[in-house]
């Protein structure tokens, strides 16, 4: 009944809104529409009964949004993400992004870095600096950030196989810097599992994979408390041609395995849960995607207090990143995706992401011009500051429509994550191929629907032109791999070489035991131990992982 409503309405505001106000107060102004109408914090059903499904924002089981004032207090993070060719380059790019207001940095690092090789690696030909930055070794990650300090800014490393190592790197340059490790905040990627399902940048088995994980949480829990330990990605998984439902069900069950692994390790939930966070695609069908991140949130609170016993309320909060999405980007009329990412990062945003990044309109053909970034990070500025929709909670809360879509992507979903539980749990559904056949087949359906124009892609199979502009596209100079590998070799003849040996002996040494080895990693990359010669050192205790 409205009276029950209004009554816990009112008891939200008291014992959330009110002391958050405290500690973080709403953004200055009026919050009303362009006719001076009063737009109200929340909005909730004027009759009728608020279902435990929804809640109130900032309370279980998070549905509308994990902090009481959401964005009237705070926007999301405008993370772009970038790098490429070396350090020097990505670092200008950096400084060229926080000029135009780009509030959190997000690394992107080339293949040879994800994959555990060095720059001058056989392996590593023709794709230095493609793809992302090149990092060898430490010298590579302090020009990286070179005049860009840590405890101001929050970055975000994209990095799976090789994360831990990145991570250390990264401490070690904010202590080069002087920074206190409490105030250090940002996230690395380290979801493994994902690797195994998707793209393939593995580089152990998952067995030792999964170790490396949990070393993280433990590690970050005492020494990094403001980290994101892992960011449990479904953008993966959607790129590879999932739809949005196993999108939800397959991140979250990988996020069991993590949650479960930690736990056997020793860890109690409520240490590691407020550092776990989640990394979802925002794709085109607007209202779907919109769903799709609110059922997530109530899915993954059940998860964590009901499965997992978590106490602490920030354990039960999926906090989340979200990237527009870059398999709809188009090659043919590319000013169409400037058009589909403002529809993908509108949707995000109405879902109640913790950050974004928006892709740039050239994607399909290179990596993003100077310009091109700009735009992409123009298209979030213009949602936050000129449309309006932050002024509210969940504004679109309590749509028949989409409260339709949250029961439907919910139970469908929970389908998914039983029949995993059944088969042992992600690792098991891996193995068996599970995850990789149903997204296989998804990937198949999408394309024949495209192919049979039974769905209509803009420019591709439909409204094409004969005569298009080709646009100017960033090129990668090759002459960079020489620039990187002559700095490479300029680390090894300056480096303490004993010293580096026996950082690598005690790494191999104390993978063969349980010690934690995030410690041992550390030590290494502050010697200037390269990223290749720490991932050879574990590849000579754990092997790698052959399909």
């Amino acid at each position: 009944m409205k009276n029950n409503i209004d009554k816990e309405k009112s008891r939200w505001e008291k014992e959330l809104v009110e002391p958050t106000l405290k500690k973080v107060s709403e953004r200055q102004g009026k919050f009303e529409t362009d006719s001076h109408i009063e737009v109200e914090r929340l909005y909730v059903p004027r009759d009728g009964e608020y279902t435990e499904k929804l809640g109130f924002p900032g309370e279980y089981p998070y549905t509308r949004g994990i902090y009481p004032t959401m964005y009237r207090s705070r926007l999301w993070t405008m993370r772009q993400y970038a790098g490429f060719g070396t350090a020097e380059e990505s670092n200008k790019r950096y400084r060229f992004l926080i000029s135009q207001g780009t509030t959190g940095l997000s690394v992107a690092f080339d293949l040879p870095t994800q994959m555990g090789y060095d720059s001058d690696h056989p392996v590593a030909e023709g794709e230095v600096g493609k793809v992302g930055v090149a990092i060898d070794s430490l010298a590579d990650l302090e020009m990286l950030f070179e005049g860009i300090q840590l405890e101001k800014v929050t970055t975000s490393m994209t990095i799976n196989a090789t994360a831990a190592i990145l991570l250390c790197l990264y401490v070690a340059v904010a202590r080069k810097q002087g920074a206190n490790l409490k105030n250090i905040s940002g996230t690395v990627q380290n979801d493994i599992l994902k690797e195994y399902i998707a793209r393939g940048t593995h580089i152990y088995p998952p067995g030792p994979s999964m170790r490396l994980v949990t070393d993280t949480f433990q590690w970050c829990s005492q020494n990094l408390p403001k980290w994101n330990t892992i960011s449990i990605s479904g953008y993966h998984i959607r790129e590879a041609g999932s739809t949005a439902v196993q999108e939800v069900a397959f991140t979250l069950s990988n996020a069991i395995a993590y949650v479960q692994a930690a736990i056997d390790a020793g860890l109690n939930v409520d240490t590691f849960g407020g550092q776990l966070s989640f990394f979802f695609n925002a794709h085109n069908n607007f209202f779907e995607e919109i769903a799709k991140f609110r059922v997530a949130r109530r899915i993954w609170a059940k998860i964590m207090r009901e499965r997992f016993g978590a106490k602490n309320p920030d354990s039960m909060k999926l906090r989340f990143h979200a990237q527009t999405g870059g398999s709809t980007l188009t090659a043919q009329q590319i000013d169409n995706n400037v058009v589909r990412v403002t529809l993908q990062a509108l949707a995000a945003v109405l879902g109640g992401g913790q950050s974004l990044h928006t892709n740039a309109r050239d994607e399909a053909l290179a990596l993003p011009t100077e310009q091109s970034a700009r735009l992409a990070l123009r298209t979030q500025q213009v949602i936050a500051y000129e449309s309006g929709v932050i002024n509210t909670i969940d504004p679109l809360g309590g749509s028949y429509f989409v409260e339709a879509l949250c029961d439907e992507i919910e139970a469908k979903a929970w389908d998914y994550i039983k029949k995993i539980d059944e088969m042992g749990g992600a690792v098991r559904a891996i193995e068996q191929q599970y995850y990789q056949t149903q997204i296989a087949q998804s990937a198949y359906e999408y394309q024949m629907a495209i192919e049979k124009k039974e769905k209509i892609i803009v420019g591709v199979n439909q409204f094409q032109d004969s005569d298009e502009e080709q646009p100017e596209l960033l090129h990668i100079d090759e002459s960079l791999r020489v620039k990187q590998i002559d700095r490479l070799m300029t680390v090894r003849k300056k480096r303490d070489t004993n010293l580096v040996t026996q950082k690598l002996e005690a790494i191999k040494k104390a993978a063969g035991t349980k010690e934690n080895l995030i410690p041992y990693i550390l030590s290494a990359v502050e010697s200037y131990a390269t990223i290749g010669e720490i991932s050879d050192a574990l590849r000579s205790i754990w092997g790698e992982y052959q399909e």
